[in-house]
């Protein structure tokens, strides 16, 4: 059956992360597989689950290696839930736990399965590190060879060159653009000034440091091998500081992306519990927020008509029609910053006469936001962004941030992603 005969609220019960690291410093020597299972196994700890049968866990990675290819039914069996609870990869990019939580919530209001996790993990410390395409032809031709003389022919053309590792490289395939290159671009054709990215990460940093010093991750993020904190917040940062990077992906004198108002390469995990109303009072947990709707778009930056990053515009956007809400009826954003310039851009697309008339078809600007409301515990660019588990970090502290506040309703999360793609989610308080 793929539909039951109602349609039920999707709650959010919580969720756990392991500290976020910089890549290469503290969870070095970790894989996906090992980080991924620390989620898990933390989230099953803090709601009791262990031996429980869940109805899904939907988790990914972005880079992982070819043995990962079943990597969270992998977690799963690790975890301490029941070995019957199955386990399906997912991967939309830095969009992957995010979509994730929006497939487990389909499957819960559809009454398909009554509880279920999303996830995600990436160890970029832990990179598949490859060799050149002519050497792995060459290593399948010799396989293929029927006899000793026909496997060891192939080898006797065999160059130095051929030899060279192949590092994973985090560009886009139809524009040979890194993101932060893509960024640039965008910066240039929305008028983002370098100060208005600096402040951005400077109050993403603000947050976050009073966010750990007054104790609110502490139920939150789970301390894995030596780290107890995310290590790149820096509490201690000024705007003088910022102001003095230099920039990291257009060194002209126009470029304005720095190592500081960027996210850096981000070990991590995450994972969060869904379920049906019925199953959270039947296992006595908590009801944090309900996620009314989920929103998934893509925008056509290969041939020029969009910027690489500009697709949580559109799919915003159309969440809002979707559930007649307007851009200012939320008490929370959290809004990905993969660069403080990505949200600056969105900010300055949603107050466009002409951006939302022509590219979103609407008669209206949707207008401003109360950027005080704006990830308010820290964003991406002081906390750090593994690939796919920013997604579920982001509803795990929005739905915290709507159970702790009466006076709150709900909250809008969204997130771009490589490949030109965006992804949005509404939470209610409950």
């Amino acid at each position: 059956m793929l539909v039951g005969s109602t349609v039920r609220r999707v709650a959010i019960v919580g969720g756990v992360r392991t500290p976020f690291a910089r890549a290469h410093t503290s969870f070095a020597g970790t894989d996906n597989l090992e980080l991924l299972t620390a989620s898990l196994r933390a989230l099953v700890e803090r709601f009791k689950l262990q031996g429980e049968r869940l109805g899904d866990v939907i988790a990914g990675a972005v880079i992982k290696h070819p043995k990962d290819f079943n990597l969270t039914r992998e977690a799963v069996l690790a975890s301490g839930l029941d070995p019957q609870t199955a386990g399906l990869d997912l991967q939309r990019a830095c969009g992957t736990s995010l979509e994730a939580a929006i497939l487990v919530a389909n499957k819960i209001a559809l009454g398909q399965i009554d509880a279920g996790i999303a996830g995600g993990v990436d160890v970029l410390s832990d990179p598949p590190v490859v060799y050149s395409r002519a050497f792995q032809q060459r290593l399948l031709r010799s396989y293929r060879g029927r006899n000793f003389s026909d496997r060891l022919k192939p080898w006797f053309g065999l160059r130095p060159h051929e030899l060279k590792p192949v590092m994973p490289a985090v560009v886009e395939p139809r524009t040979g653009l890194s993101m932060g290159q893509s960024c640039e671009l965008m910066v240039k054709t929305w008028g983002i000034s370098r100060e208005a990215q600096d402040q951005l990460a400077y109050d993403s940093h603000m947050h976050a440091g009073a966010a750990w010093r007054d104790g609110y991750f502490d139920d939150l993020v789970v301390p894995y091998k030596t780290l107890a904190t995310d290590n790149n917040v820096r509490a201690d940062t000024s705007l003088e500081k910022l102001s003095k990077l230099k920039p990291v992906y257009d060194f002209s004198a126009r470029g304005t992306l720095t190592a500081g108002n960027s996210t850096p390469l981000t070990d991590g995990s995450s994972a969060l519990l869904l379920a049906s109303e019925e199953w959270a009072a039947q296992h006595q947990l908590p009801v944090l927020a309900y996620l009314r709707a989920g929103k998934s778009w893509a925008v056509d930056f290969a041939g020029g008509k969009e910027g690489l990053l500009m697709a949580p515009a559109y799919a915003v956007a159309s969440i809002l029609k979707d559930t007649g809400l307007a851009l200012q009826d939320f008490d929370y954003y959290e809004i990905h910053e993969a660069f403080a310039a990505v949200p600056l851009c969105l900010f300055k697309a949603w107050q466009s006469t002409d951006f939302c008339r022509e590219r979103l078809g609407l008669s209206a600007p949707l207008g401003a936001i109360d950027v005080t409301k704006l990830n308010v515990k820290g964003g991406s660019v002081a906390i750090g962004h593994p690939f796919a588990a920013t997604g579920t970090r982001m509803l795990a502290v929005l739905a915290k941030l709507l159970a702790a506040d009466a006076q709150a309703k709900r909250g809008l999360a969204c997130a771009c992603t490589a490949g030109g793609m965006g992804v949005s989610a509404i939470l209610e308080r409950a």
